[in-house]
């Protein structure tokens, strides 16, 4: 596939007036565009501007008037290296494409209804041949997972990432943007063709310990690994650690399960054996019939290998995958989009701004917006999964 070049500038505010605080921070990333007209803008806000996100898209209008425009409230942005966890703030990411933005950019708003047996989207376009797809969900009005399954059965393999919504307004309903809508429910997005998208997920935990195998489970029940019952196993995994180790793993375990093609891809930025670990929490265990319970549904044979979160695990782990995608592009990313956990931040890192200044540090200070997020969206595997901890950044090619 060939890729269209990009522009692409940034900007953050904290301003307290939103219209004007959000024209500051579009006037700034209007800046890197070269004149252009903006082909797709998001826009995040958090803090008092919840109060009047109407006033929010006016501010975009008036400094970018933008073809698309997707975005929501959240409890905190972040932009060009710098984070707001808290308060009023509003960050803007507007980009330039040289295709026919009609073809590159499709925005949308889709909604979740019941429906007997079921819960049915309506409102999510055809995916088919995009490179990539940006997805903002409610957390209450729409089902994220059953999104990513309907994305995967147009189109398996197609990069989804994004971040669940993490504020509301002031009268309960969802703020989400999309064009000169404000949303009060369901989820907005982008779909993206021939735009150069690598996807990061750093899900802020590292291998420990050796591969070992599932040999019997169903559904989130692990029975045996390695032909013995899987608590019994993992017990002694745990005891043949290093002590930093162990002792890492006191306030909860977590367990690796490997995903997707077991080949090697050792292509600069392609995954890794890293990527290809879903995290996910033990939830449960039964000593009487060792078995244990994990946050994901697991198949018998899939290899399975014990995880550490800390926060150096954390900070290498993004680095570290930021580094071998910004190689896949020659050493030059034109900008990112970043969504991290609201559980991050200074509660893991004893320190603000990590993840928005590891990934201007990494993509040597490409234009970056985005927001905490109350669960994050990015494939492992080549699947698309909703993480928590976890930092998912899609990383553009100029």
């Amino acid at each position: 596939m060939s890729f269209v070049s990009v522009r692409i500038g940034s900007g953050l505010s904290k301003g307290p007036d939103p219209r004007v605080a959000t024209i500051e921070a579009g006037t700034d990333a209007r800046q890197a565009l070269d004149g252009r007209r903006a082909d797709l803008v998001l826009v995040f806000c958090a803090g008092a501007h919840l109060a009047a996100p109407e006033a929010t898209l006016e501010g975009v209008r008036e400094a970018l008037d933008p073809r698309a425009l997707i975005g929501c409230g959240a409890g905190g942005v972040l932009a060009r290296g710098r984070e707001v966890e808290r308060g009023t703030a509003v960050a803007v990411w507007a980009a330039s494409f040289d295709a026919d933005p009609s073809h590159a950019v499709t925005a949308f708003h889709a909604t979740a209804s019941a429906a007997p047996g079921a819960t049915e989207i309506e409102g999510l376009p055809d995916v088919r041949g995009a490179s990539a797809v940006i997805l903002i969900p409610d957390p209450y009005s729409f089902p994220a997972d059953r999104g990513l399954e309907q994305i995967a059965d147009q189109a398996a393999g197609v990069p989804v990432l994004g971040g669940i919504s993490s504020a509301r307004t002031l009268d309960g309903g969802a703020a989400l943007f999309c064009g000169d809508a404000v949303a009060a429910d369901g989820a907005v997005g982008v779909i993206l063709r021939e735009i150069d998208v690598l996807p990061c997920v750093s899900q802020g935990a590292a291998p420990i310990g050796p591969p070992l195998t599932v040999t019997a489970a169903e559904g989130h029940v692990i029975r045996e690994i390695d032909g013995r019952p899987a608590l019994a196993a993992l017990r002694d995994a745990i005891e043949l650690l290093e002590p930093g180790e162990r002792d890492s793993v006191g306030g909860g375990l977590l367990l690796g399960i490997a995903i997707g093609d077991e080949r090697h891809d050792d292509r600069p930025g392609r995954p890794d054996d890293r990527d290809r670990f879903l995290v996910r929490g033990i939830i449960g265990a039964d000593p009487d019939a060792g078995t244990v319970a994990v946050g994901a549904a697991v198949l018998p044979g899939r290899v399975v290998r014990l995880h550490m979160r800390d926060a150096g695990s954390a900070d290498r782990d993004l680095r570290t995958g930021l580094e071998l995608r910004r190689a896949a592009l020659g050493g030059k990313a034109a900008g990112a989009l970043v969504f991290t956990c609201n559980g991050r931040g200074r509660a893991m890192f004893d320190a603000g701004d990590h993840d928005a200044d590891a990934v201007d540090q990494a993509l040597g200070g490409a234009a970056t917006a985005g927001f905490m997020a109350a669960g994050e969206i990015g494939p492992v595997g080549g699947e698309n999964f909703l993480h928590g901890f976890t930092a998912t950044v899609a990383v553009f090619g100029a």
